[in-house]
Formats: structure tokens, C-alpha cells, sequence
């Protein structure tokens, strides 16, 4: 398994248009082969952010790879760091994580 993260700096009072902008979006990745799942998360407050994460599972770094490289990964993004850059401090920061141990 292999996990993709990014992490936002919302800017304070932009939480509620952060997160409807990416609840209302459409994400493509239902149809991407090894997509696993997508969460959302709303971290800690700071003086002059709270940190946001999008966290998604894939069943191997290779299917993460594929997907960057298409058409569905392009539709996605096409208006990433537009008109949106305005709702978070600088740029999001990518971690990607290979899974080595899963207790369930």
C-alpha cells in the first residue's frame, strides 16, 4: 500500500470555502485502477493557519505513479493554485508514505 498526502495551511476564517471547495469537487478517482480511498482531514489551529491534510490510499506506489501521469489527474488539477491560492499560506506540501506495517 502507499499513501499520498497533502498538506494545506488554510488561512484563518477561509476553513469553510477550503473544505466546500473540495467536498463539492469531482475528484476522478472512483475510476482510477488501484485507488483505495480518499480522506479529508482538519488538523490543529495555529496563530496564522489550520493545517489541512488530503490523505489517499492506493494499492501501491505504482498505481499512485500511473495516476499523476493521467488524463483523470489532469481533470482534477486543471484549476489547482488558481483562483483558490487566496484560501492557504504558501504551497501544499506532498509526502508520500510506502505502508509497512497494518494492524486492523
Amino acid at each position: 500500500m502507499y499513501i499520498a498526502m497533502n498538506r494545506f495551511k488554510v488561512t484563518p476564517g477561509s476553513e469553510a470555502a477550503f473544505e466546500h471547495l473540495w467536498t463539492s469537487r469531482d475528484t476522478h478517482l472512483k475510476e482510477v485502477p488501484g485507488f483505495v480511498e480518499f480522506h479529508l482531514l482538519r488538523g490543529p489551529r495555529k496563530e496564522d493557519h489550520v493545517l489541512y491534510s488530503s490523505h489517499t490510499i492506493w494499492r501501491d506506489h505504482a498505481a499512485f505513479d500511473a495516476w499523476t501521469k493521467s488524463e483523470a489527474f489532469r481533470a482534477a488539477h486543471h484549476s489547482a493554485g488558481n483562483e483558490n491560492r487566496v484560501l492557504y499560506l504558501g504551497h501544499p506540501e506532498f509526502e508520500g508514505f510506502e505502508v509497512i506495517q497494518t494492524v486492523k
